[in-house]
């Protein structure tokens, strides 16, 4: 059935959940108190920029700031050749979340970890493979597929607690601490599809074949992604950063229907506990639906390089603050034009609501002393 035959009311309001929300019971170790912000003086120049205030230059870092470019990474990588690893004991998640602090001391240091992570404390065990990515074995494609999924378990998560517990008190607020979610729509295409895909045939179709089904899957990571996130805030997160990395590939009308809606369900109930932690919510290739994206109730967009940062600026209005959106290949180049590309980025975003970032991750092969100089060049700027 075409798209364009079915109902414009479908389009704003899918099927009602299918799934209730139950109260989730967890130990002492991994129920944390709040964190405790710190004074108006004390606030993280990322933090304050994501608000919108007044700031004297652009805080930085990275998407993908910890990973194989750096030298200290992949030796530590032979050590330990298991990513599940890496990212799931607390000492390596720290040790890797700090090698970029360490070296280039950027203003936002970010949880290293994965947004598939929370899966499994869902009910929905994956494995990743070094040449394939992400595996499940039982993809969720019926009905019968939801009955192992259960309110998420943040006992089996207490390592993402404690490390971001321990890199607050490493940081010791020079920079802010970061988490990430990933959003419902990018976690179902993994849940539905069993691996990565390039057509996303199978969970395309089931919003026209099973909406029902569909809606259910998105419904029950809203709102186990809105307890991790909350979980993230009180363990030490300042920030918390929500990928919807294939959220770009569908039809900015389909993105409204289909992703958006959930978005709005883990901002919700995520600001009704922590009003003052800044969410960014981040799509690539999502110039197409900046309108819409302003419509999710997060601080900030995450802008990719494809996007103009003058026109999304125009676009996405005087409210929201920006996040981006350097060309990441800008960093193979001469610093020549490495402070060209990132002088104009600077300059088109204006002086307040910008955290400097490339459009994406840092790529694998990046020259280190090509992160250092961006990192550098933001630090000597001055409004």
């Amino acid at each position: 059935m075409a798209f364009a035959a079915r109902p414009t009311t479908f389009l704003a309001a899918p099927p009602a959940r299918i799934i209730t929300q139950t109260t989730t019971t967890c130990s002492a170790r991994a129920r944390r108190a709040v964190v405790v912000r710190a004074s108006a003086d004390d606030v993280p120049l990322m933090v304050k920029a994501a608000r919108g205030e007044e700031i004297p230059r652009p805080p930085c870092w990275m998407m993908r700031q910890a990973g194989r470019y750096q030298a200290s990474y992949r030796k530590l990588a032979e050590k330990h050749p298991s990513f599940r690893e890496r990212s799931e004991v607390t000492d390596l998640i720290v040790e890797i979340s700090l090698q970029p602090w360490n070296s280039f001391k950027p203003d936002g240091v970010i949880l290293f970890s994965d947004i598939l992570t929370p899966l499994t404390a869902c009910g929905i065990p994956f494995e990743i493979d070094d040449n394939k990515g992400p595996l499940i074995d039982n993809p969720i494609r019926s009905m019968d597929g939801m009955k192992g999924l259960h309110p998420i378990e943040l006992d089996q998560l207490s390592f993402v607690g404690e490390s971001l517990g321990l890199l607050k008190q490493e940081v010791g607020g020079e920079a802010a601490v970061l988490g990430f979610v990933g959003c419902p729509w990018t976690l179902a295409t993994y849940v539905v599809e069993g691996a990565s895909s390039a057509l996303y045939k199978n969970i395309k179709s089931m919003i026209f074949s099973q909406p029902e089904l569909l809606d259910g899957i998105l419904s029950h990571l809203a709102d186990q992604i809105a307890t991790y996130a909350k979980y993230q805030a009180a363990s030490g997160a300042d920030c918390v950063m929500m990928f919807d990395s294939w959220g770009g590939q569908l039809p900015p009308k389909i993105w409204e229907a289909w992703s958006l809606p959930y978005i709005k369900r883990i901002v919700a109930s995520f600001k009704a506990e922590h009003p003052d932690v800044p969410l960014t919510l981040y799509a690539n290739g999502s110039g197409g639906m900046l309108e819409r994206m302003a419509l999710a109730g997060t601080d900030v967009i995450g802008l990719d390089w494809t996007v103009d940062m003058a026109d999304a600026r125009r676009r996405l209005g005087p409210n929201l603050s920006v996040q981006g959106n350097v060309d990441p290949a800008v960093l193979f180049a001469s610093q020549d034009a490495i402070e060209k590309a990132v002088k104009e980025c600077i300059e088109a975003a204006g002086p307040r609501g910008h955290v400097l970032n490339l459009g994406h991750g840092v790529s694998v092969g990046t020259p280190e002393e090509n992160v250092a100089f961006m990192f550098d060049l933001a630090k000597k700027h001055r409004y």
